[in-house]
């Protein structure tokens, strides 16, 4: 049984707890952008500017979530540098859990539906080999133009962690200590051009998932906000994950990153978590964030295989 509505706060959630029982039976079965940290950081920060384009459909058996998908339709974003991008085709970002397989198909039909005669795209785990055959079954391919930006999700355990270490004159700060308006500075300078900004982020505090403490920043000699990054704990798996990382452009080369990552470790440690994730891209011609989380000891598990359908 299904519905169909634009996606809430309280829809979240509920997907987050599919994203959970998922994760305790396969983890390599999550998709890109349904694990419990992507769902709330994605929902967090573009609901106020793209909400009205996010239609969702659930389905249910026996009054559980046991499927869902979240379509992203055409829409206009503005970016923080001025420019706009025009985003003119449609993705999905869909969970289903494995012992209701024969879902995908409801999925895909009503995505095809509620998307229309545009591009369609979507990110199924390359692991999950019934799945993909039935997106081919319905017309999805490769997509060429992401044969060199498909991510991985990547894992360690806990057990030992290296004691991080900052150039002199840095300083590890969290969110909650540094204040919403460092928290945003820190992001953007990392990703710009991007849409984020104070609004996006007070979204993202919203989400029930997120922790100030356990959004850590490194903070240059100057003041500046220099790299940062998001933990978001699932206490029901005793995982974190980390979603996004970033270093401000003028500090990158100085390990700022890899200390940031190893203080996080122990920042989600000491609250729990005895696993811990991220995702990065994984094509052979992208290595460096690949080789950043290597470094601090993550190694492969999944990727995803991204698919596309063209417009007619």
């Amino acid at each position: 049984m299904g519905n169909s509505e634009l996606l809430t706060a309280a829809d979240v959630e509920s997907m987050q707890e599919l994203a959970q029982r998922v994760t305790a039976l396969r983890l390599d079965l999550v998709n890109s952008d349904a694990s419990y940290g992507e769902l709330a950081w994605n929902f967090g920060r573009g609901h106020a500017a793209a909400g009205a384009t996010w239609p969702r459909r659930l389905w249910f058996s026996g009054g559980e979530l046991v499927a869902w998908g979240w379509a992203q339709l055409p829409r206009r974003v503005r970016r923080d540098d001025g420019s706009v991008k025009d985003v003119t085709g449609a993705y999905l970002a869909y969970q289903v859990h494995p012992a209701h397989a024969a879902l995908v198909d409801e999925v895909i039909a009503w995505f095809d539906a509620t998307a229309g005669d545009v591009d369609r795209t979507v990110l199924p785990s390359a692991a999950d080999e019934a799945g993909l055959a039935r997106w081919a079954a319905h017309g999805y391919r490769p997509d060429p133009d992401a044969a060199d930006s498909w991510t991985q999700l990547t894992e360690r355990d806990l057990t030992e962690i290296e004691e991080p270490v900052l150039p002199p004159g840095f300083r590890f700060r969290t969110a909650a200590e540094a204040g919403p308006a460092a928290a945003v500075r820190a992001h953007v300078a990392a990703w710009t051009p991007t849409s984020y900004d104070e609004e996006a982020y007070e979204g993202v505090r919203r989400t029930t998932a997120y922790r100030g403490d356990l959004h850590v920043v490194v903070e240059a000699p100057d003041g500046t906000m220099a790299a940062s990054a998001i933990l978001w704990l699932d206490e029901a798996n005793e995982t974190a994950e980390f979603e996004p990382v970033g270093t401000h452009p003028g500090y990158r080369r100085l390990g700022l990153g890899r200390a940031m990552l190893l203080h996080g470790l122990r920042r989600a440690r000491d609250a729990g978590a005895t696993h811990a994730t991220v995702a990065c891209l994984g094509a052979p011609g992208r290595p460096a964030a690949r080789e950043l989380y290597y470094s601090v000891g993550f190694r492969a598990l999944s990727r995803d295989l991204p698919l596309i359908k063209t417009a007619g």
